[in-house]
């Protein structure tokens, strides 16, 4: 999460993932973190480079990249295709629609959810299009390409993953994505993702958690870094920074948190916690661990009791 750890830090983490056995890793992509006390916000993809070399086998994948606003999409295309070379094809491009308190930065102004989507449709099409190895121009209703063309394409290019989180996101993540990605383990979401393509396809859900020994401390720890969570997307998407995130979270207390993110050592709270998300039909689920200096002690927990109850799910 590059929100509350450094770029060196994060390559550590995802060795340390690696070598405890996860199938899978993330990572966040931005340029603020939600509440001033995590305290980081390095460039992923730089990151993301570092990684590739640094591991051997385990995926790597963002979650997710805003492709409309601070990045054009045919530099996501670029970035994406060059991690899928260096990764040796280990590498998921996950998108979405982005947050004002990323995107503010560029100066643009921050449009309307249903702009954001069509912007977020017409992006996939381009980056999809120079996936597909020729020259791409394209003068749309939001974006301009002017005879652009990857010159360093994987043999197969990275699958692409949308975040969801209603119908019409749905309905484009079925039609154009290779997987779905959500934040809520909501039935509804993978039946109107199945609907409109999906079917078949990777179902990626997130589940924050925070391990400690010391529950009170682990409480305390999401409570000071997470409470953000709790407002949902559909303002999380419209603050525009930390300070506007403080505010309205102020009233959040720590047992607010700990009731919808498990706290602690107690590995059936954690298994029950994930458990939901297979209800719905979810295939993956990506654990986001609170806290950037809390990772190693997280992860050699969950090599040795977290991972193997989870599989016997």
């Amino acid at each position: 999460m590059t929100e509350q750890a450094g770029p060196r830090a994060l390559v550590e983490h995802v060795v340390g993932a690696e070598r405890a056995g996860f199938d899978f890793s993330v990572t966040s992509d931005h340029y603020f973190p939600w509440l001033e006390s995590q305290g980081h916000a390095p460039y992923a993809w730089s990151v993301l480079g570092a990684a590739a070399q640094a591991t051997s086998r385990i995926p790597l994948m963002t979650y997710v990249t805003c492709p409309t606003t601070r990045y054009h999409p045919a530099v996501v295309a670029q970035k994406a295709a060059t991690m899928q070379l260096l990764s040796e094809g280990r590498f998921r491009l996950g998108l979405g629609s982005g947050e004002n308190l990323n995107e503010h930065v560029v100066g643009a102004g921050w449009p309307a959810p249903h702009v954001r989507l069509e912007m977020l449709q017409e992006a996939v099409e381009i980056i999809r299009a120079l996936f597909g190895g020729g020259p791409v121009n394209h003068h749309g209703a939001h974006f301009d390409v002017e005879n652009a063309k990857l010159w360093d394409l994987p043999e197969a290019p990275p699958p692409i993953g949308i975040a969801v989180s209603g119908r019409r996101s749905c309905e484009l993540a079925g039609r154009l994505g290779d997987l779905v990605i959500a934040t809520e383990p909501r039935a509804e979401l993978v039946k109107l993702f199945d609907e409109g393509g999906g079917a078949g396809k990777p179902r990626v859900g997130q589940l924050p958690v925070c391990y400690d020994t010391d529950r009170d401390a682990a409480v305390a720890r999401a409570h000071d870094q997470f409470r953000w969570f709790a407002g949902g997307w559909p303002v999380n998407s419209e603050l525009p920074g930390p300070t506007a995130f403080a505010g309205a979270t102020s009233f959040v207390r720590p047992e607010d948190v700990a009731e919808t993110i498990p706290c602690g050592d107690d590995v059936d709270a954690f298994v029950d916690a994930v458990k939901p998300y297979v209800d719905a039909g979810f295939t993956e689920i990506a654990l986001v661990q609170i806290g950037g200096e809390h990772q190693r002690p997280f992860l050699d927990w969950s090599e040795k009791t977290l991972l193997p109850a989870l599989r016997r799910l």
